[in-house]
């Protein structure tokens, strides 16, 4: 091999060890930046220690001997850990997570981190209702709180004094959960009618 040849080959290693480093970096950049979303790992009825350990978001630990609730100290996501009726909700500002003598028992959240748009606060509904039917939870009390959809009777109900809708799902006997949708007054956007979806999660009664 020539000292020509040598050089060449040097270059060509050097340059493909820099082409290496540099898709390395984009992806660790890629996933600090949008694949470790925090969240809260959880399902209701466990041990509050187990969901600490488990969730990638900072959360207080539990008073012994207690019945209370922490809030996650920055904004995170909510999955849902049963193995059967699991889901993952968008991330979330307002998130409570109610615990009695150290036992997880209820979640309430708002899975958005801002009032929203009415078209983007019911695709969030509609995803979550999505995940629930699919992972075999049912709409309850259909007649009177049906689910919610993307329709102008929906629009029309929230554009009435009461600004309030809600429907309630369960998952067999084991849990409940219950969906609002309403109106927020946003001063940042006093001309736009924006939105804010809350949920709770407990045990089935």
């Amino acid at each position: 091999m020539s000292l020509l040849q040598g050089i060449d080959l040097q270059r060509s290693i050097l340059v493909l060890s820099l082409l290496i480093i540099l898709g390395l970096a984009g992806i660790h950049l890629y996933h600090a930046f949008y694949s470790n979303e925090s969240e809260i790992a959880l399902v209701i009825g466990e041990p509050y220690e187990d969901m600490r350990q488990r969730s990638s978001a900072a959360i207080d630990p539990d008073l012994p001997d207690k019945i209370w609730y922490n809030i996650p100290k920055t904004d995170a996501r909510l999955r849902f850990t049963d193995q059967k009726y699991g889901f993952v909700t968008p991330t979330a500002r307002f998130f409570v997570v109610k615990y009695n003598n150290g036992i997880i028992e209820s979640v309430r959240i708002s899975p958005q981190t801002e009032p929203l748009l009415f078209n983007d606060a019911i695709k969030i509904v509609l995803d979550l209702q999505d995940q629930w039917s699919k992972a075999g939870w049912v709409s309850v009390y259909d007649r009177t709180f049906p689910p919610l959809d993307n329709t102008p009777e929906l629009q029309a109900k929230l554009h009435s004094l009461k600004c309030s809708e809600t429907t309630y799902w369960r998952a067999g006997d084991q849990y409940q959960t219950m969906v609002n949708l309403g109106c927020f007054n946003d001063k940042r956007h006093p001309d736009e009618e924006r939105y804010m979806i809350t949920m709770e999660i407990a045990k089935a009664r």
